[in-house]
């Protein structure tokens, strides 16, 4: 029985908050501190478990992330921001053996930033790609996105047995990227959005003990993206509106024919 997360000050939450994305699962939000909720755009590729999304970043707001469960059974969830672990700031896979927040039936969560303690994360807060978390860990592989995975709990009928199962790394030892690859990533990463490990902020937890199903229930995964990078990719319309001119400068000089009258 592996030992999980859970905020102390979000069960109170009810699921009258709620209103980005829901499915039969989960929900879940993005709001500023600014109190933007950010829109979601729906993109190709979604399959009966896993839901792809866009959404709109602003540079510099600090973000929070709130899942409301709504099932009756208690559910794990996996949340990455930018392949990184919110809880461990290990590179994701959203996999069931990854550190979760766990939330009670029916219950909700708000995710403000990076766990750096039992009792602190440090906030999330839009921002260029090279001064992103991920970026301190030389990682663009997941940048820009905003994951969710969804397990529930394994139901039992004898009382589990508790046991502890240590983290796993991957990736120590790779070799350093040539100059080149170092330039051409710098290029890539120039016009992306990230995320920053901000300010530090009182978030206090719990532990209790949770195992979780091997496949997630439910998957949504938030692309987001500046403005102007949505509107280059035709995600919204940002065409300009015409001028609707000047109704006493902009006149033809004579008078026109009433209407109905050629």
């Amino acid at each position: 029985m592996k030992t999980f997360w859970v905020t102390v000050a979000l069960l109170a939450m009810t699921a009258s908050a709620w209103g980005s994305y829901r499915n039969d699962a989960v929900e879940v939000q993005i709001k500023t501190d600014q109190g933007r909720e950010l829109p979601f755009y729906p993109a190709k590729g979604d399959g009966r478990q896993q839901t792809r999304l866009y959404a709109e970043a602003v540079k510099g707001d600090n973000y929070r992330i709130f899942i409301h469960n709504k099932t009756g059974r208690r559910v794990g969830v996996v949340v990455a921001v930018d392949g990184r672990n919110i809880i461990s700031g290990q590179k994701s896979w959203l996999k069931s053996n990854e550190q979760m927040y766990i939330l009670e039936p029916y219950g909700s969560g708000e995710f403000t930033g990076w766990r750096s303690g039992d009792d602190k994360v440090n906030r999330f807060y839009f921002t260029t790609a090279d001064d992103s978390y991920a970026a301190a860990f030389n990682d663009e592989s997941a940048l820009g996105v905003i994951a969710v995975a969804a397990f529930p709990e394994v139901r039992r009928v004898d009382p589990p047995v508790e046991f502890y199962r240590e983290q796993s790394w991957r990736g120590a030892g790779a070799a350093a990227p040539s100059m080149a690859k170092q330039a051409k990533k710098a290029e890539s990463m120039a016009d992306s959005a990230g995320t920053g490990y901000g300010h530090e902020e009182y978030s206090p937890v719990t532990r209790v003990e949770f195992e979780a199903e091997k496949t997630a229930m439910q998957k949504v995964l938030i692309k987001y993206e500046w403005r102007e990078t949505l509107c280059q990719n035709g995600i919204i319309s940002c065409r300009t509106p015409k001028h609707p001119g000047n109704r006493l400068w902009d006149n033809g000089g004579y008078a026109p024919p009433p209407p109905g009258r050629g």
